[in-house]
This record gives C-alpha cells, sequence and structure tokens, in this order.
C-alpha cells in the first residue's frame, strides 16, 4: 500500500505564516466594513436605541436591567408613536378633503353695464292666432259660467261672431272637452252639472283631468285657488294654440315705440341699435338693452344719472285678461351672453310709480378640480346646452327637462328652446303631450331625473345684488305738463293717465365690486409643516430623526432578507442531493474506475500546529506530531 507523509513545518515559516493570515484577515474586515449588516434583531435594535436622536429611545436600552422600567419605557414609547400617527391620520384626512379659504377682495375699476330686459306683462293678442284666441275665450267664458255663475264680459266683436265661428271652433272644443276644467270636492273628484245647485266655494278646489292617449291612467291637476287653476287652464290650451303655429317670426310683432316712450344712458338717448327684441309667451314682448358684445355700455360714475332711465307703458292694450293678471312691467338684471329667465329673477314695475334700482355687482370663482364639483364652461356636464349662450345652472337645469321632454313625450315644451328634429307639444298632433308633461314636472321636482345633480355650478360667475326705491311718479303738481309732453312726443291718451305709466332707473351704487374667490386651505406645505409640528411635539426630534427611522425599517428588512435566505439555504443543504445508492449505481462506479477492484486504505501523517491568538503573536510550541501506520 502507499503511504503519505507530512514534515513538520519549521517555526519561523510558521510565524510568517500566522502574520499573513491576520494581515490579510485584517483586510477582509475593513472590506466588510462598507456594507455590513448587523447579525441579529437584538443587535439593531440596540444599536438604534443607544445612536438615535429620537427621544426616549435611549431609556430602553440603559434600564435593560430593570425589566419594570423597560417595559414602561417600552409602552410609553410606542404609545407615543401610536398618538403621534393617529395625529397624522387626521391631518391626512383634512387634507384630502381638500378644504378652500374664502378671500374677499375689493376692487375699483370702471364698470361694464348688465344686460336689462324689460317685458311689457302684456300676452300680445297676435294676429296670426286672434281667431283661435277668440274661439278659447268663448269657450272658457261659456266653463266659468257653468262653475262659477259668472258671466264673463267679451267685446262686441266677439259675440256678433260667435255664431259664424262655431263650425271652425269644433275642433278647438273636442281638445277643450278632452281636457276639462272640474270641481275638486276633497279627495273626490266630480263633475259638475250644468244646473248644480250653489254649494260653499270653501268645500271645492278646481282643476283638470289630464289622461293617457288610451283613458286608462289620469293625473289629476288640483289647485286651492280658482284663479291659479283657471290661469293654469288656460295657458295649457294657449301653449297649444301657440306650438301650432308653423313659423315663430308670425309672433314677432314689436312695437318699440308704443311701450318705452323714453330711454337714455349716461344721460345720451338710446336707440334701436342698443336693445333686442324676444317674444316671451306669458310676459308679451320683451327687449334687452346693452345685450351686444361688440359695443357694451360702461359706467364710469356711481349714481342714478349714470345708469339706465326708462320710461314705459303700462297699459293693457288688446291683452289677454286670462294669462295677464298684473298691469305694469317686469325688469331683470342679468349678465351679458346669459338668457333672461322672468321668471326667477325678475320683479314687477308698478305703474304711476318711480322705480329706482341700485346696482352692487359681485364676482364668485371656485377652484375646481379636486376642490369642488364646479365646471368652466359645461363641456363636462353630461346636458346637451340647447341654449345659444354660455353655461349657467339653469341654463343646464332647463336643458335637462327639455331632453327628457322630447326622450319621454316625443314632443318638446314650448317655453324651452326646440332640440334638432323635435317638434313642439301641440295635442292635435300628441294627444297625451298634457298627462305625460306634468307627471314628468311631478319627477322633475322631486329630483327623479337627477338634472339638479347633473348641472353643476359654473366655477365662475356673476351676479348683481339689486335694492329697489319707489316714489309717486309723476308728482300731483308735474303730472299735468308730463302727460301733455307725452301726449305730443308719444301720441299718449291713455284715460287712466296715472296707470299707464311708469319709470325706471337702474344704476351702480358704488364703483367698487366685490369678488369672492377661493384658495386651498391646505397644501402640501401646510401638511409638511404640520406633521414636522406633531412630530416635535411627540419626540422632540428633526428630519434627519426620520432618516434615522427610515434607515431602520430599511436594515430591518435587510436583516430579514439575510436570515430568510440563510434558512432557504440550510434546508437545501440538509437535503439529501439525489436517490439513495443501490447496487445499479455502485456497478456503475465500479465501471467507471476499473482499476480499482477493491478498496484501498491510506495512512496520512499530518502536522498541527495552532494558530497564534489575536492578542499575542508570541510563538506556541509545536504541537505533537501524529503517525497514523500503514495496517
Amino acid at each position: 500500500g502507499g503511504s503519505v507523509k507530512t514534515g513538520k513545518m519549521p517555526e519561523g515559516e510558521k510565524m510568517r505564516q500566522c502574520k499573513q493570515e491576520e494581515g490579510q484577515q485584517q483586510k477582509e474586515e475593513e472590506q466588510e466594513g462598507l456594507i455590513e449588516f448587523y447579525s441579529s434583531y437584538q443587535e439593531l435594535f440596540q444599536f438604534f436605541c443607544s445612536n438615535t436622536t429620537i427621544h426616549g429611545a435611549i431609556r430602553l436600552v440603559c434600564s435593560k436591567k430593570n425589566k419594570m422600567k423597560t417595559a414602561f419605557w417600552s409602552v410609553l414609547f410606542f404609545l407615543t408613536f401610536g398618538l403621534m400617527y393617529w395625529q397624522f391620520g387626521i391631518l391626512y384626512r383634512e387634507y384630502f378633503s381638500y378644504p378652500v379659504n374664502l378671500n374677499l377682495n375689493l376692487n375699483s375699476d370702471r364698470l361694464t353695464f348688465p344686460a336689462v330686459t324689460l317685458c311689457t306683462l302684456n300676452p300680445y293678442r297676435y294676429s296670426a292666432i286672434r281667431k283661435k284666441l277668440d274661439e278659447l275665450d268663448q269657450i272658457t267664458h261659456q266653463t266659468l259660467l257653468d262653475l262659477y255663475d259668472y258671466n264673463m264680459s267679451l267685446a262686441r266683436s266677439d259675440w256678433s261672431t260667435l255664431s259664424t265661428r262655431k263650425r271652425s271652433s269644433r275642433s278647438l272644443l273636442h281638445h277643450v272637452q278632452r281636457h276639462p276644467l272640474r270641481r275638486q270636492k276633497r279627495d273626490n273628484l266630480v263633475n259638475l252639472p250644468e244646473n248644480s245647485p250653489s254649494v260653499d266655494k270653501n268645500d271645492w278646489k278646481i282643476g283638470f283631468v289630464l289622461c293617457s292617449e288610451n283613458n286608462k291612467d289620469c293625473f289629476h291637476q288640483a289647485y286651492s285657488s280658482g284663479v291659479d287653476a283657471v290661469r293654469e287652464w288656460y295657458s295649457f290650451h294657449y301653449i297649444n294654440i301657440l306650438a301650432q303655429m308653423p313659423d315663430a317670426k308670425a309672433l314677432d310683432e314689436s312695437d318699440f315705440e308704443n311701450f318705452i316712450y323714453a330711454c337714455r344712458f349716461n344721460e345720451a338717448t338710446c336707440d334701436k341699435a342698443n336693445y333686442t327684441h324676444f317674444h316671451h309667451p306669458l310676459y308679451g314682448n320683451c327687449y334687452t338693452f346693452n345685450d351686444n358684445s361688440s359695443s357694451l355700455w360702461t359706467s364710469s360714475l356711481p349714481g342714478i344719472n349714470n345708469g339706465l332711465s326708462l320710461v314705459v307703458r303700462t297699459e293693457q292694450n288688446d291683452f289677454i285678461p286670462l294669462l295677464s293678471t298684473v298691469t305694469g312691467a317686469r325688469v331683470m338684471v342679468h349678465d351679458q351672453n346669459e338668457p333672461a329667465f322672468m321668471d326667477d329673477g325678475g320683479f314687477n314695475v308698478r305703474p304711476g310709480i318711480e322705480t329706482s334700482i341700485s346696482m352692487r355687482k359681485e364676482m364668485t370663482v371656485r377652484l375646481g378640480g379636486s376642490y369642488s364639483d364646479c365646471t368652466e364652461d359645461g363641456s363636462d356636464v353630461p346636458v346637451q346646452n340647447l341654449y345659444s349662450s354660455r353655461y349657467t345652472e339653469q341654463v343646464c337645469i332647463r336643458s335637462c327637462f327639455q331632453l327628457n321632454m322630447v326622450e319621454r313625450c316625443g314632443c318638446a315644451y314650448y317655453f324651452y328652446p326646440l332640440p334638432a328634429g323635435a317638434e313642439y307639444c301641440d295635442y292635435t298632433k300628441h294627444v297625451a303631450w298634457g298627462y305625460c308633461y306634468y307627471k314628468l314636472l311631478a319627477e322633475f321636482k322631486a329630483d327623479v331625473l337627477g338634472c339638479f345633480h347633473k348641472c353643476r355650478k359654473p366655477c365662475k360667475m356673476t351676479e348683481y345684488q339689486l335694492s329697489a326705491g319707489y316714489s309717486r311718479w309723476p308728482s300731483a303738481v308735474s303730472e299735468d305738463w308730463v302727460f301733455y309732453m307725452l301726449s305730443q312726443q308719444n301720441k299718449y291718451n291713455i284715460t287712466s293717465k296715472r296707470n299707464g305709466v311708469a319709470k325706471v332707473n337702474i344704476f351702480f351704487e358704488e364703483w367698487n365690486y366685490k369678488t369672492n374667490g377661493e384658495s386651498p386651505a391646505f397644501t402640501v406645505v401646510t401638511l409638511l409643516s404640520q406633521l414636522g409640528n406633531q412630530w416635535s411635539l411627540w419626540f422632540g426630534s428633526s428630519v434627519l430623526s426620520v432618516m434615522e427611522l427610515a434607515e431602520l425599517i430599511l436594515d430591518f428588512i435587510a436583516i430579514t432578507f439575510i436570515l430568510v435566505l440563510r434558512w432557504f439555504r440550510s434546508r437545501q443543504q440538509l437535503s439529501p442531493p439525489g436517490p439513495p445508492p443501490s447496487s445499479h449505481s455502485n456497478t456503475a462506479f465500479q465501471d467507471e474506475v476499473p482499476g480499482l477492484s477493491a478498496p484501498h486504505r491510506f495512512t496520512v501523517e499530518a502536522v498541527v500546529t495552532m494558530l497564534p491568538s489575536y492578542n499575542s503573536l508570541e510563538p506556541r510550541g509545536p504541537s505533537r506530531d501524529g503517525e497514523v501506520g500503514h495496517e
């Protein structure tokens, strides 16, 4: 057999080898310091608590020999952390609620005069529909006679032509009879016989019935006031007559000179270039001043002499008494490029009175995006704008109702703009549109249609705060010469002179105007400042302390990763690399080494030398040589 022997190493060679190994180990330690990680979680937390600038952490190390103090400071430390992060949660919740501050600014500048719309309050008996209106008046006369025993006075021409129009009025009479005016007693709707005995009027309500096309379902529109019921019932049939006109221009019968007797702005006379005209079904002829965006009026000074002054005729000439029950005019102040919704913002001017309206301009600018649900121009609102004007909330709401009207009822309501491809509702074509309209109106008011949620406020809007003062005009001592001048210049020949004219003054009260703006109340800078205040309050530390905490978290993750990696490798080393050896595998091994037919034993002589300690480099005596002899 063979023999392997290791000779003894000289003492000097041993010392030289130990120094080389020690120097190499020191170099490795210096290199490892750059990427050194802690060997355990205990070492990591002990180093952090001993060296961090966070107040209270050192107490966890100093009191480690006293378990009660350690437990107390541990609870106090983590409780403080919990309270601080609870405050952090409150700050984050406030930040993401996007609060705003209201900024109020007063500006002084030349003011653009707003648009002013003035209506006659006199629904005109237009020549294009005069015949059908006379027929409707005759039917209404008979209805009031049956219900209230009231004989409504009619013009002689109407009575004289009644017999000749009976045949032509059968079509209108048929539709009126389909929607009759009825009395309602408490909860029961009954028809009043023609020759019924007189009853207590307080026990009755009056209204009219609107039924579906197949008459299977009916809608009862009742009113506690007989005046309101008659006006609503007459207005319903009046709208149907207007809707039958193929061309709306046939109703454009402006009579500016007979309505506006005098017009002045900034002591200068107005002309036709300063107004536009439109017709309102209930308020009659309407005129909008200063609506031309190319040449807008501006007020250089406040006061009654630097505004708009109008003398208007308020006589009810050729009017429709069942539609208009008031005398005077209706005025509304609004911004340019906005429609005049006379029902919402207008108010009436009394006859024989000088009405002085002072204005204060007020602008509101809201923050969009996450701070509010306002819209810049309405392009992000899911409602088509049917008006030829800019977006406003009222424009959107009316457009929403009209679009639902066309979708549900198959026709458009006459008071609102006509969508493309639609036609106005008329019971000669759409028999049950009234039933559909009042049902839809009830859903609209209850917000079942969702119009009030879809239509958002504009981010920028201009409003005018109005205050009015009244005085008698003309006065008793001046009325004679005033009416004489009006009769000479404007052919003013009204019998009841005092109730036939009115004066309106509209002006800015002051040169200043108010701007209400919004600004973010909680910005990123504010959030960081508040977070820093909380951190300093609970731990008395700075930004570097936060970085120390971040370093602790990163080291914790790194140690966890290393420990998991070591555990995974140890599991792989403990598991066998392959299946257990078998006779087949031994045969294969013998086939690979044919020269070894039997196992051989070796004798190895080794010299074992103990390395010197790191604290001393003194040579140690040679260890005892061991030798294993070959048997």
